[in-house]
């Protein structure tokens, strides 16, 4: 999840309820970031904090763009070292959370055969009509039911079709399965990120062979695959000695992509609700029941993840907060930084509406030089361009918000469900402004926070796997409810203007 978020104001939670909480550590991986998180859980309580932060920075070598992954997990250590000392070096438990699709390949000895690649490096480029030529774009969807994008785990291994490290690869671990495979010892690839792969069948929850076989994909590479709540090993004894903790310490399958972890730790009461988990990206849709694979569906561009418990996490996948994350790095590149707070309640100011972008469109994947590339975007569609870094962070917001409401939108219209109120989660619930928006833009209330759903999603995962909470989906996120402070959002006024931003993007920029 992201770290581009707006503080003011913060409600405390409630009071926690008293003792006979457990420890368990939530290590949670975002694309820009990544921490391990202290948590308490069990007879009543639930309480979390974070312990060790850690920069998730990849790096460019001969032109391919790569993640440091053995960086990654020096900080998984060391924040596991720091949760230890807060706990007398007892932990009931460890959960592994990550953003989905990448990969690490591994030898016959179990040695990493080199640095996972980056989803934004362009090597996919070009391979879905690769793999389009062997199955059509529908025939992919209505098998795994999963969003075209053009860095889905089945390209990259299109792309790597003849890459040596491939070939000599015995195993590969999604990025969660890695670390907990060194973690433990024991390989497995748990569900819910496997399913962004676009090799898993949402209706089975079993690798679709027909896919495999067109993408010329060896099933035999993953590991078994896992369900959260399922065993993952214990803590290896050299990993105890590195972190100080004393053993056993079991490490349990979570809803290892990042977003099952959210939409676990959403705080709602009943059915009848949509989520936007937003960080890097905004994953806006509705918990389901049973994947919609229909060729509306794969037009619309949802997707069909699978979640903790069975369920389906249809949603879209908007570029969400990256595109100010981008903006903010660019200007302190150029020497102009600017200070979030005071940024965002200029960018209250500006004039609403006055341009939009569209924030799902893949023109906005690669890093470097985003102001100008919302610029370039708004003169191709007649709009205005933003005249100072306000305006232009008030285009990003109002177009988030924008999305967010097609989205939404959609997503009932596709599935059915019908929604009374909108949950947003993770790093954007603090940012009251894109809240606010966004509760405008769609007509239905908002209820913001909690900012570490992901984290929560995973603590509450661990301690039910472990005895310490009970029941399903519903009673975990009532424990959410009465533990977790939370931001409320009516919208205001009507949706016309809204209407018309929707039309004017569509209409190429002009009303």
């Amino acid at each position: 999840m992201g770290d581009v978020t707006d503080d003011r104001n913060e409600v405390p939670p409630p009071a926690e309820a008293g003792g006979g909480g457990r420890p368990f550590a939530a290590v949670d991986l975002g694309a820009s970031s990544g921490r391990v998180m202290l948590g308490f859980a069990g007879g009543g309580e639930l309480s979390l904090r974070e312990v060790h932060r850690f920069p998730n920075e990849p790096v460019r070598v001969g032109g391919t763009l790569y993640w440091d992954i053995l960086a990654l997990y020096r900080g998984v250590l060391t924040g596991l070292r720091a949760a230890g000392r807060e706990t007398g070096g007892r932990l009931a438990g460890v959960g592994i959370d990550s953003w989905a699709v990448d990969y690490g390949l591994l030898d016959a000895s179990g040695a990493l055969l080199g640095n996972p690649v980056h989803y934004r490096d362009g090597r996919t480029e070009g391979m879905a009509e690769r793999l389009g030529a062997r199955l059509s774009p529908a025939g992919l969807y209505a098998e795994t039911g999963i969003q075209h994008l053009p860095f889905n785990t089945v390209y990259q291994l299109t792309a790597a079709r003849d890459d040596p490290q491939l070939a000599a690869a015995r195993r590969l671990l999604l990025i969660p399965d890695l670390i907990a495979y060194w973690l433990t010892g024991q390989a497995g690839t748990e569900l819910t990120n496997a399913s962004t792969t676009q090799l898993i069948d949402p209706r089975t929850g079993d690798w679709s062979r027909e896919v495999a076989r067109a993408a010329e994909v060896d099933l035999g590479l993953f590991a078994p695959l896992r369900r959260p709540g399922d065993p993952a090993g214990r803590l290896l004894p050299g990993v105890l000695a590195e972190t100080g903790l004393t053993g056993p310490v079991p490490v349990t399958a979570v809803g290892s992509h990042d977003t099952a972890s959210a939409v676990a730790g959403v705080p709602a009461a009943g059915e009848r609700f949509a989520y936007i988990a937003t960080g890097t990206w905004s994953l806006a849709g509705v918990e389901l029941e049973a994947p919609v694979l229909s060729e509306e569906s794969r037009r619309a561009n949802f997707t069909n993840e699978l979640g903790v418990d069975g369920t389906v996490r249809y949603l879209r996948n908007i570029m969400g907060l990256w595109l100010l994350q981008e903006c903010l790095r660019e200007w302190a590149a150029a020497g102009s930084p600017q200070e979030l707070r005071p940024l965002l309640a200029r960018a209250a100011q500006a004039p609403p509406l006055r341009s939009v972008v569209d924030a799902g469109d893949p023109e906005f994947i690669p890093p470097g030089g985003m102001p100008e590339r919302i610029s370039a975007a708004c003169r191709r569609t007649g709009q205005p361009e933003p005249r100072n870094e306000a305006e232009t962070v008030r285009c990003v917001l109002d177009s988030l918000a924008l999305a967010h409401r097609a989205a939404v939108a959609d997503a009932q219209r596709l599935s059915g469900r019908e929604v009374d109120v909108v949950h947003i989660v993770g790093g954007g619930a603090h940012n009251e402004l894109l809240c606010r928006l966004t509760a405008d833009a769609c007509g239905l209330p908002v209820v913001a926070g909690p900012a570490e759903a992901a984290a929560l999603g995973n603590l509450l995962v661990q301690a039910r796997a472990a005895g310490g909470v009970q029941g399903g989906l519903p009673e975990l996120r009532g424990l959410l409810r009465g533990t977790q402070a939370l931001r409320h959002h009516e919208p205001s006024g009507g949706t016309r203007a809204w209407e018309r931003a929707a039309a004017r993007l569509a209409g190429g920029g002009r009303d």
